[in-house]
């Protein structure tokens, strides 16, 4: 039986249009030609990250991201907030709250995602960051951590994201239940792949998630 769920962050739960796109700005490329590149680094299996070294070869992101904060410090900049849930997010939570499950949050986020996400006051129990943790996905220890916050049986937790290398297969691996949101350009891409079968459900959106739990 799952007792608890566990939800991915970007393209999971929040939409990152806006953020792509304000990079885009930053960079100085038109804002197509910057998701362009970040959708073939989905489809070739490379980080997002190198998406900059396409659009700018060299590019320190740190150094980049340390001056876009000099630049225009009262913007949102790389960041997101509660503008940038996916419309179906806050409802899909408080049913899935209300039917009893345990709900948490831990993605690959740095650490002021965790005050973002917090002062969006959803109804969940618990919030945690790869940068608190001091681990990312895809490694074992991730979910390590997931299994131990949780408190439960990793067979009793269903991990929710939008990829199969970062969420589904790792998770599944550590024994966890598993669900591929198909929404994002990992979303999309990944659930058309033979290695989709390995979800324990894909879905179009979290209300669906809702309809197959609930």
């Amino acid at each position: 039986m799952i007792r608890s769920l566990v939800f991915d962050v970007g393209e999971t739960l929040i939409d990152e249009t806006r953020i792509w796109s304000r990079w885009a700005d930053r960079l100085g490329v038109p804002c197509l030609t910057f998701m362009g590149v970040l959708g073939g680094m989905a489809a070739l299996d490379r980080s997002h990250a190198d998406a900059f070294q396409v659009i700018r070869p060299g590019l320190d992101l740190d150094a980049e991201i340390e001056a876009w904060r000099r630049d225009d410090p009262y913007s949102l900049r790389e960041n997101f907030d509660g503008d940038d849930l996916y419309p179906d997010v806050r409802d899909s939570l408080a049913v899935l709250r209300s039917a009893g499950y345990e709900l948490i949050i831990a993605g690959n986020q740095p650490s002021q995602a965790y005050d973002a996400l917090v002062a969006m006051d959803l109804p969940v129990d618990a919030i945690h960051t790869s940068a608190a943790w001091e681990v990312e996905k895809p490694a074992p220890e991730f979910f390590a951590k997931v299994a131990a916050v949780a408190g439960r049986r990793p067979e009793e937790i269903l991990y929710v994201g939008d990829r199969l290398d970062n969420d589904v297969l790792p998770a599944k691996r550590a024994g966890m239940r598993t669900a591929l949101l198909r929404r994002g350009p990992w979303g999309y891409l990944h659930a058309a792949r033979p290695e989709a079968a390995e979800a324990g459900v894909v879905v179009d959106s979290l209300a669906d998630l809702v309809a197959h739990l609930v």
